[in-house]
């Protein structure tokens, strides 16, 4: 009897535990050229409780951070994002080109349209994700990472 009700304490307890794992859903990069030091790769994530996003890691670079294109005057910059990217209950952020997305920095190997690399995802309060990452063209989801101007 002790047992049964355990289970279905369990059980009871496992969708909201669920609902607060952090999905990370249509990951994706741009092609790079062969010897490219940068890349990028997006997704779309949606936290079940209110969240930040902190950081990445893949063995394709050096380091990853959460980078934000932003627009001052007539020129599109490229900022890290300082002290993690908040994620609200519910709601999903976009990672795209354009807006905020991972800055893969010091790529080990050019990123080739179709194949893929692992990613994973840190976050302030949920447990790390890790995902399979699938290259694209080049040019996919946007203007090409060479139309942007980056400050030193």
């Amino acid at each position: 009897m002790r047992s049964s009700i355990l289970i279905v304490a369990l059980l009871l307890a496992a969708p909201a535990a669920w609902a607060q794992t952090v999905k990370v859903e249509q990951p994706w990069a741009r092609a790079t050229a062969e010897h490219a030091e940068t890349g990028a790769a997006y997704a779309t994530l949606t936290a079940g409780t209110a969240d930040r996003l902190t950081g990445a890691s893949t063995p394709v670079a050096e380091k990853v951070e959460v980078h934000q294109v932003i627009r001052e005057k007539d020129v599109m910059l490229m900022r890290p994002v300082e002290g993690g990217l908040a994620l609200e209950a519910g709601k999903p952020l976009a990672l795209a080109p354009g807006s905020y997305h991972l800055m893969l920095i010091g790529l080990k190997q050019q990123l080739k349209r179709g194949e893929s690399f692992p990613l994973t995802l840190s976050f302030t309060n949920e447990p790390a994700v890790t995902v399979s990452v699938p290259v694209t063209a080049a040019g996919a989801g946007g203007a090409p990472m060479d139309h942007m101007h980056m400050p030193n």
